[in-house]
């Protein structure tokens, strides 16, 4: 009867995969990438929320517009829209980390039950989301410093009138 079990295809992985301690290896390797997700995932939802607001101001912008009700809103456009394509680039290379380190920890698993080292490809893997993660927070600083820069040429703006700023004196 053995010699039947041994035969049967996928058994040897049955084996390999029956061992708590592999398994307990296994989920203790992968908890730093999944905290690493949910630090992604966390981040992800404050840069949402600005390409959201963003979005919102500019299509409220047009609208206005199209009721000649703009004013001098319309030159907020062109700085609102930059910040778009800046958020819109940090969710969209956040959103590939978190994908990428998804894959990490897939291959995580799978390398502890197989015999094909996988050890090369977990590592390359790591290293494009750290770099798709530093891409994605380097466009969210963009977008954050876009926006601060903006405020303060509107607080001058008050302050002094539009061509009466003192730093170009």
């Amino acid at each position: 009867m053995t010699e039947l079990l041994a035969i049967l295809p996928g058994l040897e992985l049955i084996e390999r995969t029956s061992s708590t301690l592999r398994v307990q290896n296994v989920v203790q390797l992968s908890l730093a990438p999944a905290f690493l997700l949910a630090g992604i995932g966390a981040v992800m939802n404050v840069m949402t929320n600005r390409l959201l607001w963003v979005a919102n101001k500019i299509e409220r912008i047009l609208a206005a517009d199209a009721k000649d009700e703009a004013g001098d809103q319309l030159m907020e456009l062109p700085a609102l829209e930059s910040r778009r394509i800046l958020a819109q680039r940090a969710v969209m290379f956040s959103t590939a980390a978190a994908l990428t380190i998804s894959i990490v920890i897939l291959l995580l698993f799978v390398s502890a039950f197989v015999r094909t080292p996988l050890g090369t490809l977990v590592a390359v893997t790591w290293v494009i989301t750290m770099g798709l993660l530093m891409a994605g927070l380097a466009f969210f600083l963009l977008e954050t410093r876009t926006a601060a820069r903006r405020n303060l040429e509107r607080m001058k703006e008050r302050r002094f009138g539009p061509d009466d700023d003192p730093s170009q004196n």
